[in-house]
């Protein structure tokens, strides 16, 4: 299968920026200044995200910060970066019929977590092997299923999707909140939410809105990527950025192939193949949203089978190294619905700026510095696109008693079972972690109720 070729350079008039058709245009390149910045924003929109999971499993088993021995949770967290890049390429620039062609960004997938910590609870570097070995497996099975999506897409209508994508949104609403008030490690300490966070988060925000909607050209394409190096500089003079981990961190790291080893686990890889299908329907969203907010269309049968493809063989490739399941990143897809550009190059470029992170540990320890109360500043305003996104989706539905029945009862019961997870407390472990993702009850039940229920009622 021969790698597609990205199109030659269009040219642009001097000062001038893109048209609306390129900037709608997934095979569109940009003037390379402008490409490269908006490819660097890409992957500080995601970074934190990104490397989260693998540092939550390793603390779960009992390699992780603090540890004896820490070098395990460094491959980890160098891996993620790796493949996020290796699988961002596989969407953007494809492999056959695996990849979307589309700006989709991809990185370690937080859906995953809870079947990955009791897997790996307290069993140290022994336990990951479990793990990964389930990931290779349900990835495989995760491309292989891709090609069911296009016959299936007449139970996906935009009151599906839309709803799917909206959920995605309110569930990632939290983390910016999260990060803007001190990120996880402050929870429950007097710093959580201290006003030095809040004041951080607030100048990304009002320099970002300040950008997009004043500024021209570049200045406005780029204005999340220049609010979080306006909130970095602000950071820098209040003394919150600490540059140990620069001075720390080794030249080179190379993959190592089943750096963990091979372990068969029943158990594991039925959490994992299940948590697949989460994994896809978000997808699904994602391609959907990315194509009717930045391109004005619907997502073609093909784009969305090569993304769910690029998904699966995405996380099977980054499991034989040793990482986490990759997914596409819906706060990327916020991105793209703040620069206005549908460039596929730009995510391309933010592919290889990965991979250069996951090669070279100290450029990855140089974003590492950034404060996360910055980044939180950041992913607010892009997160809270994805939901507008899903907004944007849902304007088209006939808003009748039959639809607003539909998604109505989708998103009470998602929603519902998402913030109260404990009323899920009497059934098994895995059923707990599907209905109360959120993504799969609204999918399911919006499913099901739009295919049973009359058009007329």
């Amino acid at each position: 299968m021969a790698t597609a070729a990205l199109p030659q350079t269009t040219s642009v008039a001097a000062g001038s920026g893109p048209s609306e058709e390129q900037r709608r245009d997934p095979a569109y390149v940009p003037p390379l200044p402008m490409a490269l910045a908006l490819g660097v924003q890409h992957v500080l929109a995601m970074f934190v995200s990104n490397i989260t999971p693998p540092i939550i499993v390793a603390g779960a088993a009992g390699i992780g910060f603090g540890s004896a021995d820490p070098s395990a949770l460094i491959y980890m967290i160098q891996a993620a970066m790796l493949f996020a890049g290796v699988a961002t390429l596989l969407q953007t620039v494809g492999l056959g019929p695996i990849g979307a062609r589309l700006p989709l960004v991809q990185g370690t997938s937080f859906a995953f977590i809870s079947v990955m910590i009791p897997i790996v609870a307290g069993k140290g570097v022994e336990g990951m092997a479990a793990l990964t070995t389930a990931a290779f497996l349900a990835g495989l099975l995760h491309a292989g299923l891709s090609r069911l999506v296009g016959p299936i897409r007449f139970a996906l209508p935009p009151l599906v999707t839309g709803l799917v994508v909206l959920m995605i949104g309110l569930s990632l609403v939290r983390v910016g909140i999260e990060y803007a008030a001190g990120g996880v490690t402050l929870r429950g300490l007097p710093a959580y939410g201290a006003g030095a966070s809040w004041f951080l988060a607030g100048v990304v925000v009002f320099v970002t809105l300040g950008l997009k909607f004043f500024g021209r050209g570049v200045l406005s394409t780029a204005a999340v990527l220049l609010g979080l190096l306006a909130g970095y500089g602000v950071a820098l003079v209040m003394g919150r950025v600490d540059f140990a981990p620069v001075a720390q961190a080794h030249w080179l790291m190379l993959p190592r192939f089943l750096a963990f080893g091979w372990e068969l686990s029943p158990s594991a890889i039925l959490g994992f193949c299940l948590i697949g299908f989460v994994s896809s329907i978000e997808s699904i969203g994602d391609v959907e949203a990315i194509c009717e907010n930045g391109a004005g269309r619907r997502a073609s049968d093909r784009e969305v089978m090569g993304a769910v493809a690029a998904d699966g063989v995405g996380t099977a490739l980054s499991a034989l190294f040793g990482a986490m399941p990759n997914t596409t990143f819906s706060q990327n897809v916020g991105l793209i619905a703040m620069s206005g550009l549908m460039s596929r190059f730009v995510v391309t470029l933010g592919a290889l700026f990965l991979i250069l992170c996951g090669l070279l540990p100290k450029i990855g320890a140089v974003i590492t510095t950034v404060p996360i109360e910055v980044l939180g500043g950041g992913v607010i305003v892009m997160f809270g696109m994805v939901a507008s996104s899903a907004l944007a989706m849902l304007s088209g539905v006939t808003w009748n008693q039959r639809n607003m029945l539909v998604a109505g009862t989708a998103l009470s019961v998602a929603l519902g079972l998402q913030l109260e997870p404990e009323a899920l407390g009497h059934l098994p472990e895995t059923a707990r972690i599907l209905l109360s993702s959120g993504v799969l009850p609204v999918a399911v039940i919006a499913v099901v109720l739009n295919l049973v229920l009359p058009k007329d009622i």
